[in-house]
């Protein structure tokens, strides 16, 4: 029996962002296409030739995406939008970027001048975000991208029979989104292409393809079963072996739909369900390849090699097995070899995509040969797990006190949204359709420099904090000039929504290179999460009073709830997730009363993440959602009836969880819904929900530049779903990775739609009155 290593996907971004920098390049017609071509050639040589030195024997290819794999998907089958007059054979880089980030100004290849990107979402439970398919009664499916080929015959040239990745149908049209047609009755046509594919790829020599349906961790309807029985029943005999990839959770009760599958191998994902091996080992028949993920693809910790050898000593003797980590490393940074300034101490319990590539090595040699084939690999490991145990890092008294002490007091305000909505509009004399953005204003070359040099110490902290003052008294006064209602001072001291926190927070550690992409070019660097949370001091109150010292007008704390910074951390995996959550939760709760008491009349507390971290799975919804309104609830609940409390999500789907939203009892939510037209806003219409509503107008993902007649369409359209009195005006997210030339022209445009629909109203109220 063997044991052999694979990787199910690399991080596509490069050790240094490369290819962050090189889109952005592209984007801005500052490098040709072909530049950027060959940036992400040499990134993929790079990743293949790393991850074979490392020790993996199956390496992926087509796991690269010059923005998202499912977009890529899309331009693989034709799948494009009739909205850009697509009348091609290929879909080409113009094509695949409008569809990316929308268009506007001239086009060299004929494509629409003014088109809105596709709807963006979240992957599953991750922070990373897909652009969701968009299909239509009549859609045609065929091969409209070579890709998946040309970088099949790329790594061939190089010297490396690939296994390629490719989207399973099934889990594509789950993904999408119908118009007059339910996206799963495509399929027979579409598995009319994927055969195509598949027998393409044979042709070329691939013996194993890799063919991801991570929708089967879901609840499956009958219907669903049924297309997957359909689709392998069409595939399994078209070309490559089929290694069936599942992911983010467990098979649970489709482990026999699976185990009757007629598949060649089947990934499981042995991180989030280890429950799942026993029973389908019983099930699957024995010339089925086991794949199995049982480092974490997902998270950061070290893994316990000696736990898991004795774990799979047994099997590996019966059966030949792959070893692989839970899913693709797209979620982890590249290297923990970068982070020279990590406390040693931490470091030791870390491991990112290079060093997990290296755990499996490890893992499957011992397997092999013998666990003392592996013995500094596995030595290393039994240390760094006993340390992190006793680590005098990790657990603060006070902290499990303080929680402990916790009643129902802590998560209720004094009275009800109607009685408080009447003293907020008391203190806060707004208009109609009142005004504001989500935080962020753009981070400019020049402000990413000041803040590169602070940390270089080429300029100290006294000059450093003078520019940001220059800074933020500029962006307020402009948003006097314009005629915003609530004012945002520009974060621009902050270098991340999450980061900012975390680095002022007791309990996380942070990198300098921890990279992993969120979508497109867009990288984040999450905190890690490793001991118990508590502030040690005011983390925003000082910048706050500054920027209301420079007008009149309401200025917005900003803050970034609990739920969030959880999401977008890595999380310690040594206590319930819920545990952390409520610690970080009394932590903002801290913050939010020292700013009320600084005066703040309103208070925003973004929850972003709320949806992304919902369980796959119904059954385990209820008790999420309980706990993480619970700790949102901490946060806001302190505070008197006239302070306003925002909280802003975007890039979700709410139907499924809209009494949770409404039991978070925010006086104000803003949420994404330019790029879907307000389609979000029917959960919010059919619950009745009761609080204020900010339905973005502005898709802040895109460069386009909206008019004042399309938000004004939006707002008209969102007067449709909830009560024109409960609307707030402003865009979809913050406005960090934006341009000013951009910025300035649809804020001013937003404006002046607000100003239109007030206009509507008063003319509406005049007549009524005659």
């Amino acid at each position: 029996m063997t044991v052999s290593v694979a990787t199910l996907g690399f991080p596509r971004i490069g050790l240094r962002r490369e290819l962050k920098f090189a889109l952005e390049s592209y984007w801005a017609g500052k490098s040709t296409l072909s530049e950027l071509q060959i940036s992400a050639a040499g990134l993929r040589a790079l990743n293949w030739t790393r991850q074979k030195a490392l020790g993996a024997d199956i390496l992926p290819s087509n796991d690269f995406s010059l923005y998202d794999h499912v977009l890529d998907t899309s331009a693989m089958i034709g799948a494009v939008p009739a909205r850009f007059d697509w009348d091609s054979d290929t879909v080409d880089s113009d094509l695949y970027f409008a569809m990316a980030r929308g268009a506007q100004g001239p086009s060299a290849c004929g494509h629409s001048h003014d088109t809105t990107a596709q709807e963006m979402t979240k992957w599953f439970d991750t922070n990373y975000h897909f652009m969701v398919p968009e299909l239509t009664a009549g859609q045609t499916f065929r091969i409209a991208s070579t890709k998946i080929f040309d970088e099949f015959e790329e790594a061939k040239a190089l010297g490396y029979t690939t296994r390629p990745v490719l989207l399973g149908p099934v889990s594509y049209l789950m993904l999408a989104k119908g118009k007059a047609v339910e996206p799963l009755a495509l399929l027979p046509q579409l598995l009319d292409t994927y055969a195509e594919i598949l027998a393409r790829l044979a042709k070329a020599g691939a013996e194993w393809v890799q063919i991801d349906e991570p929708c089967l961790v879901l609840d499956l309807t009958t219907e669903q079963r049924t297309a997957f029985e359909r689709a392998y029943a069409r595939l399994a005999t078209r070309g490559p072996k089929l290694m069936l990839t599942t992911y983010f959770g467990g098979l649970g009760d489709n482990l026999d739909l699976v185990a009757d599958l007629p598949v060649h191998g089947l990934h499981l994902d042995l991180v989030r369900a280890p429950e799942q091996l026993e029973p389908a080992v019983a099930k699957l028949q024995p010339h089925v390849l086991l794949s199995l993920g049982v480092i974490d693809g997902r998270n950061i910790w070290r893994s316990n090699l000696p736990d898991l050898y004795w774990r799979l000593k047994e099997l590996a003797g019966k059966r030949d097995l792959i070893l692989a980590p839970s899913c693709s490393l797209l979620h982890t940074p590249v290297d923990l070899a970068l982070e020279t300034g990590l406390d040693p101490e931490i470091a030791q319990w870390l491991s990112f995509a290079v060093q997990k590539i290296e755990e499996l090595a490890a893992l499957a040699k011992a397997l092999n040969e013998g666990e003392d084939a592996s013995f500094a690999a596995f030595s290393a490991s039994r240390i760094a797990a006993v340390a992190r145990q006793t680590s005098a890092k990790i657990h603060n008294a006070e902290v499990a006190s303080r929680l402990a002490a916790l009643d129902e007091r802590a998560t209720h305000r004094t009275s009800s949204f109607a009685a408080r909505r009447e003293v907020q509009q008391a203190r806060l004399a707004l208009p109609a359709y009142p005004t504001t953005t989500i935080g962020s204003f753009p981070q400019t070359p020049e402000v990413r420099k000041a803040r590169s040099a602070h940390i270089k110490g080429e300029i100290d902290d006294a000059a450093y904090e003078q520019y940001l003052r220059v800074e933020t008294r500029a962006a307020v006064k402009w948003q006097e000039e314009i005629g915003l209602d609530v004012l945002v001072h520009g974060e621009f001291e902050r270098n991340d929504m999450v980061q900012y926190f975390g680095e002022q927070l007791a309990g996380f550690a942070f990198t300098r290179a921890g990279w992993v992409q969120s979508y497109g070019s867009r990288c984040v660097r999450p905190p890690i999460l490793y001991g118990d949370v508590s502030r040690p001091y005011p983390m925003t109150v000082d910048w706050w009073r500054y920027a209301q010292e420079q007008t009149d007008k309401p200025m917005k704390g900003m803050l970034t709830g609990p739920v969030t910074i959880l999401n977008w951390s890595f999380v310690r995996d040594d206590q319930p997730r819920e545990t952390s959550c409520r610690q970080i939760a009394l932590a903002i709760r801290d913050e939010v009363q020292d700013l009320e008491a600084a005066g703040a009349a309103i208070i925003q507390i973004d929850e972003a993440a709320l949806r992304e971290g919902l369980p796959l799975r119904r059954s385990e919804w209820q008790h999420y959602l309980d706990w993480a309104v619970e700790s949102f609830r901490i946060t806001s609940s302190g505070v008197r009836d006239d302070t306003q409390i925002h909280t802003h999500m975007c890039y979700s789907e709410f139907n499924d969880i809209i009494r949770a939203i409404g039991a978070m009892d925010a006086d104000v939510i803003s949420i994404e819904t330019a790029r879907s037209q307000m389609e979000l806003l029917d959960a919010f219409a059919s619950y009745a929900y009761p609080n204020e509503i900010g339905p973005g107008v502005y898709d802040i993902h895109s460069p386009r530049i909206p008019a004042v007649r399309e938000m004004t369409d939006l707002l008209t359209l969102a007067g449709k779903h909830v009560p024109p009195q409960q609307i707030w005006v402003n865009p979809d997210c913050g406005l960090k990775t934006r341009k000013w030339d951009d910025v300035r022209p649809a804020l001013v445009a937003m404006v002046a739609a607000a100003q239109a629909m007030r206009t509507k109203v008063r003319i509406k109220e005049a007549y009524d009155a005659n």
